[in-house]
């Protein structure tokens, strides 16, 4: 099983970019499908994006997409979100999550979460 764990939350102002990462351990990363959700107060975990094992393609929930961007360097064992023009209901804890296939990724494997905050 890969352990994940993520990092590069914090609290940003509204407008503001944000990268997080995903460091992976323990299997080989590239054997993984990765995404990201959030889960913000009160409210239901989403799904935010996903990846590819190469990289070739990725996925978006339609409320990030033209501001996040997912990637991953497998030789570095690590994927990447950087978050564009935030907004405040982008506050959320953000998980990495890895999977064999991107529609079992909320069953897959889960990091510990970062938290993001978005000040107006």
């Amino acid at each position: 099983q890969v352990q994940l764990v993520e990092s590069g939350g914090g609290l940003v102002q509204a407008g503001g970019s944000l990268r997080l990462s995903c460091a992976a351990s323990g299997r080989t990363v590239s054997d993984y499908v990765m995404g990201w959700f959030r889960q913000a107060p009160g409210k239901e975990r989403e799904f935010v994006a996903a990846i590819t094992r190469s990289g070739a393609n990725t996925l978006y929930a339609d409320s990030v997409k033209g501001r996040f961007t997912i990637s991953r360097d497998n030789a570095k064992s690590t994927v990447y979100l950087q978050m564009n023009s935030l907004k405040p209901e982008d506050t959320a804890v953000y998980y990495c999550a890895a999977s064999t296939s991107t529609g079992t990724l909320a069953q897959g494997s889960w990091g510990q979460g970062t938290q993001v905050t978005v000040s107006s």
